[in-house]
C-alpha cells in the first residue's frame, strides 16, 4: 500500500494523533456518549458530523453528554433527552450569549437561564483541589472531521472542527503541498467558501480558525470575507519565517501535537484569549475584536513561566521582541499568570509590579489583566507617593506605574514591605531601567533600605552598595525590541564563547526580521526615498572675515534648512507627494495617514504653518495637526499645540484618525511607543540615528489588514545611517563581551594623579553627606578641589579629568548592580565626583562662528528626490560593544578659515555639482529660457487680459514649448525637465516668478 499524500491523508494523521483513531469506519466505534479518549492520541474524543446540529451550532451528543454527566439535575428542567420547545428555547438562550459574549466567555462563566445556572467548562483545577479535578476530568474535547455546516450549502464541509462540550472552538482547512496546494489555498478557501453569514463563522462563534498545511499555519479570529485577515502560527526558522525542519514528522505538527492538547487549549482559553474593546473614533460606536496568542507570545510567556516556577524569584530575563509584535499583550498575559505562580506549593512572587513610560500600554495593560481576574481589586495604577504602599499593604498584586514617577513612589514604601519578592516587568528596558531608578527600587525593595540610629559611615557605605546591586528578592522580566549594550549585561543570559570570554544574549526572541517576513510588521526600509538638498549661499558683506569653518558649516546648513523658502518648499513636496501618491493610489483603502519628523519645536511649527497655508492653497479638504510640548512664542504670542490645533492635546491621537486630519507634525512626541496602523507615509527632516533611527521610522510598521506597503521620504539623513541603525537590531542581538571590572581601577588611579583632590577630602565629604550634613558644610571642600583644577590643570588636563571622572561615574553606576563584589573606594569616589563634576567649570570655547549668518544670504534653494530603494540588511545576529569604559580626551583646536572660502566649500558640497557644462546650462536657465517665454504671445497675452491664474496656465505651456525646442541642443537638461518633478516645478517656479507682469 503506497503512501497517502492526499489531503484526506494529512486530515487522517491529525485525527489519529489527537485521537488514536483515523476515522469513525474504524473499529472499535466509540460510544456517542462516552467521554473516554482512546489510547495513543493526545486526548481528544472523536466526534461524529451527524451529531452537529446547525440551526444552533452545537455538537448536541457531547453537550448533552457533559451536563448528564456533571449536572445530573439539569436533565429534566432542560429537556435534554426530549426534542421539544423547553430544550430549544435553552439552546436558542445558549446561542444568544454566545452571539452577545462570545464562546471564550460563555465556557468561563457559564449561562443564566431562568432560575439555572449552567456551567458548560470546568477550568484547571488548583492543586489538592480533587472535587476540581474530578470535574475538569468530565470535560470533553472532541474533533469532528468533515463537518457539514450549512443549512443552505449542505455539501459544504470543514475539514476539521475542534468542540469543548459540545461549544466549537476552532476550525481547519487543510491543504497539502504535495498536491500542490498551500496554506495559501487554505486562506483563500477560508475567503471564498467560508461566509460569515453562517451561524458558525460569526464573530465569537469559534475561538479561531486555522489554515494548515505541512510546512505553515495561519489563523483569523475574525472571518469577513475576502477582508479576513489571517496571521502566521509558526515558530520561526533561522531568526525568519516559517518552521524548522522536523526529524520526528511534519514541519506543522506542533500545532496538534503541543499547542492543542487539551491542557494546552484549556491554558490558552484561561489565560491568553479574549474579546476586547477596540478605541474608536468619537462617534462612540463601539468595536470588538478576538484576540487570539501569537505563537511568539504564547512560546515566550510560557518558558518565562515555566523558568520563574523552576528557579524562584532573583533571576533576570532579556525579551527581545520587535516592535509592533505584540508586546503589551505579551506584558499583560505574563503580570496576570504571575500572579498565581507557585514553586514547591509556594507562591514566587508577591506583588508584580510593571514599569511603563507608555500611557497606551498603561491602559492597555489594565484592560487585558482585568478580563482574566476574578477580582478587580487585584490590580493598582499607583499614580501617586503613597500609592505604591498603600497598594501592597491592601494586598493588590499587580501594580502598574509609569517610569517617571516609580523612583518617587518608591521612596514612599515603608518598612513592613522590605524582604518581600517582587516580579518586575519593565517595558522597553533601555529606557526604564537607569542606574538612578534602579537603585531607588532597590533601596525601596531591599532589606538594605533600612537605617538605624547607630549605623556608621561604614554601614552606611556598605547599604548603598547593597542598594545599587539587583534585588536578590526580585526577578527582572526586560522587554525591548533594540537592547543596548547596558541592557544586554543587565539583563541578557550570559554564555561561553571560547577563550574565557562571557558574550550575553536574550532569553527569548522574536527577531525584526521573522516579524517582517512574517507580515505582521511592514518593512519600513522597502521604499526609502532619501531627497537632496542643493542651496546656493552668497556674501553680503564687503569684506572677507574668519570664522571657525566646521562650526560655520553647522550653523550654515541648519540655517538654509529652516530658512522660511526651504521649509516652504518642502511643505510642499509633502504634501504633493501625499496627495499624488498616497491618497491618489487609496494606500490603506483610502485611509493613510502621514507624520512628519521635525528637529525641534521651532521647525515643527514652521512645517505646520506651511503645510496649513499651502493645503488650503490647493483647496485639499485635508488639515495637519501639530505635536510639541509646552508653550513656543510664534510671532511675538505664546502658543500651544491646543491653541494652534483647535482641540485639546488629549485628543491628537484620536484625532489623527478622523478626517479632515491626514498630517501629524511631530517635535519629539508620538516618535516612540505611538501604535497607529493607519500611518504609511513619513517625511524625515531630523537626524536620527542609531536606535533612535530605529524607534523613530517603526512607527510606520504597525500591520493592518489593508496596508501593504510604506513609504519613506528622508530630507536629513544617509542611506549608510540608517542601514547601520537598523542592522544591529535585524536579528538576535548580542553583546560581544562584557565589561571589564579593572577599568574602574585604572580610572581611579588616573584621577587621583591629578591631585585635584586628597583621599582625606573624598573620606571626609562622604562622611558629611551620609550624616547629612548641611550644604555650607559640604561646599568648602569641593571648592577647594575646584580652585586646584582651574589654577593647575591646562585645558587639556582640564578636559581630560572631566572626561575620566564622568567615565567613572558611568561605568561604577553600572557595574555596581551586577557585579558579585563592592569596592568601598569606588562607592565613596563615585559619591564624591557626582557633587564635583557639575562645579568643574568647562574650559572656556570662544564660539569662533558667531555672527557668520549675518553676513550670508540664500541665493536659491531646491529639493531633488533620489531613487526609491529598498535598504537590505545584513542577515546575522549583531554583535554590539560593552558599555565604553574611557573618557577624557584633549581640547580640539578651531578650523580657521575666511567667509569666501567656507561659502566656496558649503555650495560646493550642497550646490548642484552634476551638469557637465556648467556655464551653458546657467546661461540657459538664466537668461535664454525665460526671455523665450516671456516673449510668448498668447502668455503675453494672457498677462494683459487675464488673471494671474490663467497667466500661469499660458506661462506652462510656453514652457513646455520652450523646453521642446531645448531638446535638440540640451538632451540633458530636457530630460531632466521632463523626468523630475521637483525640477520641472522649481524652474516652473522660477521663470514665472521672474516673467509674469500684471498689466
Amino acid at each position: 500500500m503506497t503512501t497517502d499524500t492526499s489531503e484526506k491523508g494529512l486530515e487522517r494523521l491529525i485525527v489519529r494523533a489527537m485521537t488514536g483513531r483515523t476515522g469513525l469506519l474504524e473499529p472499535p466505534h466509540v460510544a456517542t456518549d462516552t467521554a473516554v479518549p482512546v489510547a495513543g492520541g493526545t486526548g481528544w474524543i472523536l466526534g461524529d458530523p451527524a451529531h452537529y446540529d446547525r440551526e444552533f451550532a452545537v455538537d448536541l451528543v457531547q453537550l448533552q453528554g457533559f451536563l448528564r454527566a456533571t449536572q445530573p439535575t439539569l436533565v429534566e428542567p432542560l429537556s435534554l433527552d426530549t426534542d421539544g420547545p423547553t430544550r430549544r428555547k435553552f439552546l436558542a438562550r445558549l446561542q444568544g450569549e454566545i452571539t452577545n459574549h462570545g464562546v471564550i466567555h460563555v465556557l468561563r462563566h457559564g449561562v443564566k437561564h431562568g432560575p439555572l445556572h449552567i456551567d458548560l467548562f470546568y477550568g484547571t483545577p488548583s492543586p489538592g483541589n480533587t472535587a476540581a479535578a474530578d470535574r475538569h476530568a468530565q470535560n470533553r474535547f472532541s474533533v469532528t472531521p468533515q463537518l457539514r455546516y450549512s443549512r443552505d450549502e449542505t455539501r459544504r464541509a470543514l475539514d476539521l472542527v475542534l468542540f469543548i462540550n459540545g461549544l466549537p472552538i476552532a476550525t481547519f482547512e487543510l491543504k497539502n503541498s504535495l498536491t500542490k496546494q498551500t496554506v495559501a489555498d487554505a486562506i483563500e478557501q477560508y475567503k471564498r467558501d467560508r461566509p460569515p453569514s453562517e451561524k458558525l463563522f460569526a464573530f465569537g462563534r469559534c475561538a479561531v480558525h486555522f489554515a494548515v498545511d505541512d510546512h505553515e499555519v495561519q489563523f483569523c479570529t475574525h472571518l469577513k470575507g475576502k477582508d479576513s485577515w489571517f496571521l502566521p502560527f509558526n515558530q520561526g526558522w533561522n531568526d525568519g519565517a516559517g518552521n524548522p525542519p522536523n526529524p520526528d514528522g511534519l514541519k506543522t505538527d506542533y500545532l496538534w501535537k503541543r499547542i492543542l492538547t487539551p491542557s494546552g487549549l484549556t491554558d490558552i482559553l484561561e489565560n491568553y484569549a479574549q474579546i476586547v474593546e477596540l478605541s474608536g473614533k468619537s462617534s462612540g460606536k463601539k468595536k470588538f475584536a478576538q484576540i487570539w496568542p501569537r505563537y511568539h507570545q504564547l512560546d515566550v510567556v510560557r518558558k518565562l513561566l515555566a523558568d520563574a516556577a523552576k528557579r524562584g524569584a532573583g533571576k533576570r530575563y532579556l525579551i527581545q521582541h520587535s516592535a509592533g509584535s505584540g508586546k503589551s499583550n505579551s506584558i499583560a498575559w505574563l503580570a496576570h499568570q504571575l500572579i498565581g505562580l507557585r514553586k514547591d506549593g509556594v507562591v514566587v512572587f508577591d506583588s508584580i509590579i510593571i514599569v511603563t513610560d507608555r500611557k497606551v500600554l498603561d491602559q492597555q495593560i489594565r484592560d487585558t489583566i482585568k478580563q482574566f481576574a476574578q477580582v478587580g481589586a487585584t490590580i493598582g495604577h499607583a499614580e501617586h507617593s503613597g500609592d505604591l504602599r498603600k497598594f501592597i499593604s491592601e494586598g493588590k498584586k499587580i501594580i502598574i506605574s509609569t517610569v517617571q514617577k516609580f523612583p518617587f513612589i518608591l521612596k514612599e514604601i515603608g518598612d513592613e514591605q522590605r524582604g518581600r519578592r517582587f516580579a518586575i516587568i519593565i517595558d522597553e528596558a533601555h529606557s526604564s531601567q537607569g542606574g538612578k531608578t534602579s537603585a531607588a527600587l532597590s533601596m525601596a525593595l531591599s532589606e538594605a533600605g533600612a537605617t538605624d540610629d547607630d549605623e556608621t559611615v561604614e554601614d552606611a557605605i556598605n547599604r548603598l552598595m547593597e542598594s545599587r546591586k539587583l534585588l536578590p528578592n526580585a526577578s527582572y522580566f526586560a522587554f525591548t525590541a533594540t537592547p543596548k549594550n547596558k541592557t544586554l549585561e543587565i539583563f541578557g543570559e550570559p554564555y561561553d564563547a571560547g577563550g574565557g570570554k562571557a558574550k550575553h544574549r536574550p532569553f527569548h526572541t522574536y527577531t525584526m526580521k521573522q516579524a517582517i517576513q512574517e507580515r505582521f510588521i511592514l518593512d519600513v526600509l522597502e521604499h526609502y526615498t532619501p531627497v537632496a538638498s542643493y542651496y546656493k549661499l552668497i556674501k553680503r558683506v564687503d569684506d572677507d572675515p574668519e570664522f571657525d569653518a566646521k562650526r560655520a558649516m553647522k550653523k550654515l546648513r541648519r540655517y538654509v534648512e529652516s530658512h522660511e523658502h526651504a521649509i516652504r518648499r518642502k511643505a510642499e513636496i509633502m504634501v504633493d507627494h501625499f496627495h499624488s501618491q498616497v491618497l491618489a493610489q487609496k494606500k490603506i483603502g483610502g485611509e493613510a495617514r502621514a507624520m512628519v519628523v521635525c528637529d525641534g519645536i521651532d521647525r515643527a511649527i514652521q512645517y505646520f504653518l506651511a503645510m496649513r497655508t499651502y493645503l488650503e492653497e490647493r483647496k485639499s479638504p485635508y488639515r495637519a495637526i501639530v505635536a510639541f510640548s509646552g508653550e513656543h512664542e510664534v510671532g511675538g504670542k505664546n502658543e500651544t499645540e491646543a491653541s494652534l490645533n483647535g482641540f485639546p492635546s488629549s485628543q491628537i491621537a484620536a484625532k489623527i484618525v478622523e478626517d479632515p486630519y491626514r498630517f501629524l507634525v511631530c517635535a519629539d512626541k508620538f516618535q516612540t511607543g505611538y501604535d497607529e496602523p493607519l500611518l504609511h507615509t513619513m517625511y524625515v527632516d531630523k537626524a536620527l540615528s542609531d536606535i533612535k533611527a530605529v524607534q523613530t521610522l517603526s512607527r510606520l510598521n504597525r500591520a493592518h489588514p489593508q496596508k501593504h506597503d510604506v513609504f519613506v521620504l528622508d530630507f536629513m539623513n544617509d542611506v549608510a545611517t540608517i542601514q547601520a541603525a537598523f542592522a544591529d537590531y535585524y536579528r538576535t542581538t548580542i553583546l560581544a563581551e562584557e565589561t571589564d571590572p579593572n577599568k574602574l581601577h585604572d580610572l581611579k588611579a588616573e584621577l587621583d594623579a591629578y591631585q585635584v583632590y586628597a583621599p582625606t577630602q573624598v573620606d571626609e565629604l562622604v562622611a558629611l553627606y551620609l550624616d547629612g550634613a548641611d550644604r555650607d558644610r559640604l561646599d568648602p571642600i569641593l571648592d577647594a578641589c575646584v580652585a586646584v583644577y582651574k589654577d593647575q590643570l591646562d585645558e587639556d588636563g582640564q578636559v581630560d579629568f572631566k572626561g575620566k571622572a564622568k567615565a567613572f561615574n558611568r561605568t561604577y553606576g553600572f557595574l555596581a548592580s551586577i557585579l558579585p563584589y563592592s569596592n568601598a573606594a569606588w562607592e565613596k569616589l563615585s559619591i564624591f565626583l557626582n557633587f564635583l563634576v557639575p562645579k568643574l567649570p568647562a574650559p572656556k570655547e570662544e564660539d569662533l562662528s558667531k555672527g557668520i549668518l549675518e553676513t550670508i544670504d540664500m541665493d536659491s534653494y531646491r529639493a531633488e528626490k533620489r531613487a526609491t530603494m529598498k535598504i537590505d540588511l545584513p542577515d546575522t545576529d549583531a554583535e554590539i560593544a560593552p558599555v565604553p569604559t574611557t573618557g577624557g580626551g584633549r581640547k580640539l583646536e578651531p578650523e580657521i578659515d575666511r567667509l569666501s572660502n567656507i561659502i566656496k566649500s558649503f555650495n560646493d558640497h550642497w550646490g548642484n555639482t552634476q551638469w557637465d557644462n556648467r556655464d551653458r546650462i546657467e546661461r540657459l536657465l538664466g537668461h535664454d529660457i525665460p526671455a523665450k517665454v516671456a516673449s510668448d504671445a498668447a502668455y503675453q497675452n494672457a498677462q494683459k487680459n487675464s488673471d494671474k491664474q490663467n497667466a500661469r496656465i499660458e506661462h506652462d505651456k510656453a514652457l513646455a514649448r520652450v523646453m521642446t525646442a531645448v531638446l535638440k541642443d540640451d538632451t540633458e537638461l530636457f530630460k531632466l525637465f521632463v523626468d523630475n518633478p521637483d525640477f520641472k516645478r522649481w524652474l516652473s517656479d522660477t521663470i514665472f516668478a521672474a516673467t509674469y507682469q500684471a498689466a
